[in-house]
Order: C-alpha cells, then structure tokens, then sequence
C-alpha cells in the first residue's frame, strides 16, 4: 500500500471536481480525503494498491463542459492508514458559497442551452428548406419521367398504326398478285388455244 498526495490545478474548484473524484476513489476502493486549497486549487490523499493508484492518477485528470484540470503535481509515500475511507472536507460557510456558484453555473448551462436550442432549429429549418428543395425537385424528375413515358406512348401508338398499315398494304398488293397471275394464266390458256386450232387448220 503507498499514498498519492496530488495538487491539481485549473478550473477545479465549486465545479463538482471533489464530488467527482469522491466517486473515483470509491470505484478503485482507495482511502483518504479531497479539500479546497485556499490559492484555487485542489488537494487529494489517495491511498491503496500501486495499480489502482495509477488509474486513479488518470481519471481524476478530467476535462469537460465545467471541468477542466489544468496540471497535477504527484508526489509518492508510504500509506499510513490514517483514513478509513475516501471523504471530502468542507470548510465552515461553504454550502452558501456552493449555492451561490451553483446559481451562476446553472444560469450559463441554461443560456447555453437556449443557444443550442436555437441553432439546433436554424438548422432544423435549414434542413426542412432543403428537404422541399430535394422534393420539388424530384416532382419534376417524375414529371419529366411522365413527359417521356407519354411520348413513349404516342410512338408506340403511332408504331401500332404503322405496322397496321404495313399490313394492310401487304393484304393489298397480295389482292393485286393473285389477280395479275389469274389473268397471265387466263392469257397463256387463250393463247394455247389458238395454237392448238391454228395447228388443226394447217396455219402453223
């Protein structure tokens, strides 16, 4: 067992950092004690195993929206047992102080929020403008594609009339055929005919 004495400094005091670091210790199963330094900063006693301290060392180095540890100076020694678990000391007067500081923060986590809320709905609006754009757009696309599926089917209708009267010319001409070869055959009938009768008559 060893003992990590630790001054941390930054934005570390009336920002829930003893609080914080209170939990951290108890999760690691550390003994000792966390108090406000009059000059702003924060002192820690830390006791237990050689590992568990070492983490202990990393998560307590914590920056965030209030939080933000700027350098802690360690120094090592041997545990003393002198604590029986991990507390935080409070100096007389401070819970006012807390209030005080609490009402100050709470006020600056408000207007930050009502700032996000509002450029959270800029964006919203940006976005829905956007989403009409994109569906204007594809009101058109579908118009044009109806555009071209009508003339798709106007050539097709003009194509069905084509081939209809393709069709109908092909039935025409095949009238026309078979009447032509009926008279060509009516014609080489007469003819052979008359040869015959111009045989018999000695003509030829």
């Amino acid at each position: 067992m060893i003992r990590l004495t630790a001054i941390v400094s930054g934005k570390v005091q009336e920002v829930g950092y003893r609080a914080r670091v209170v939990d951290i210790a108890n999760a690691f199963g550390l003994k000792g004690m966390i108090e406000n330094l009059k000059d702003g900063r924060v002192k820690i006693i830390a006791e237990g195993e050689d590992q568990k301290l070492k983490w202990f060392e990393f998560a307590v180095d914590i920056k965030n929206t209030l939080i933000s540890v700027s350098s802690i100076v360690k120094t090592y020694s041997p545990a003393t047992g002198d604590f029986e678990n991990f507390g935080k000391l409070v100096t007389k007067g401070e819970t006012d102080s807390r209030l005080d500081t609490a009402a100050v923060y709470l006020k600056e986590i408000v207007v930050s929020v009502n700032k996000m809320n509002d450029n959270l709905g800029g964006k919203m609006d940006t976005m829905i403008f956007r989403q009409d754009q994109m569906l204007d757009r594809q009101d058109q696309m579908l118009d044009k594609q109806d555009q071209m599926l009508d003339k798709q089917d106007q050539m097709l209708d003009k194509q069905d009339t084509t081939i209809g009267e393709i069709q109908a010319l092909r039935t025409d001409l095949k009238g026309y055929m078979d009447m032509r070869f009926k008279r060509i055959e009516a014609d080489l009938s007469e003819l052979k005919d008359m040869k015959v009768a111009l045989k018999e008559k000695g003509l030829i």
